[in-house]
């Protein structure tokens, strides 16, 4: 079953990415070049500077690292001592806190990483939320053979690729000091207690019947 990354994001058909159909693993592995490429086409309104284009309205803290390429749309927020890097794309009012690291990720209106979070090689669709502490990790350091593998319904998604975190729909909430193993997909408005282990992986999710 394909997954297409506008069934789970909806402002993915009017970002500068609209024209990526590839699946989210696959759209990640392009993500340096695919912000690259959105820098070109942004307004006047954007300070360009280092490979990094912020927003005239958003928000960097001294002590935040930000490294080219990233785009910080309007009202963002990034707080000192967050980290960006790999390719970053943040849309409108998104905040990253402090001690937050957002890794070649996309990130959507309104999505928030609380503080002390690492995000790595994600798409974060709107109003995302992720509580202190909350981690998505995007390599699978455990296992001998490091492809993603997805167990989703009845089937086993082989990404080809050894790094991806996850998808996340609009409205999913992650809470505090959980853990989302490499490889996931969210529906829009999942939900993840806090201090939980959320992990597709086949070897980690039990076959259905």
């Amino acid at each position: 079953m394909p997954i297409v990354i506008a069934e789970y994001v909806a402002r993915w058909t009017a970002s500068p990415f609209a024209d990526v159909a590839d699946p989210p693993w696959r759209a990640i592995q392009d993500a340096e070049a695919l912000v690259s490429n959105a820098m070109a086409k942004l307004s006047a309104d954007y300070e360009v500077a280092n490979g990094v284009a912020i927003h005239r309205t958003a928000t960097v803290e001294a002590g935040a690292v930000v490294k080219g390429p990233a785009i910080i749309g309007p009202r963002c927020f990034v707080a000192a001592s967050a980290y960006l890097r790999g390719g970053v794309f943040m849309d409108e009012d998104c905040i990253i806190g402090p001690g937050a690291e957002l890794k070649t990720s996309f990130m959507f209106k309104g999505s928030k990483l609380a503080h002390l979070n690492f995000v790595g090689d994600s798409i974060l669709g709107a109003a995302v939320n992720l509580e202190a502490g909350s981690i998505v990790a995007n390599y699978r350091n455990e296992l001998d053979d490091k492809v993603i593998r997805i167990r989703f319904g009845r089937d086993v998604i082989d990404t080809g690729v050894e790094k991806f975190g996850a998808l996340m729909g609009d409205g999913t909430r992650v809470g505090a000091n959980a853990v989302v193993a490499p490889g996931a997909i969210f529906a829009p408005n999942a939900r993840v207690t806090r201090l939980s282990l959320v992990d597709q992986h086949p070897l980690a999710s039990p076959a259905l019947d």
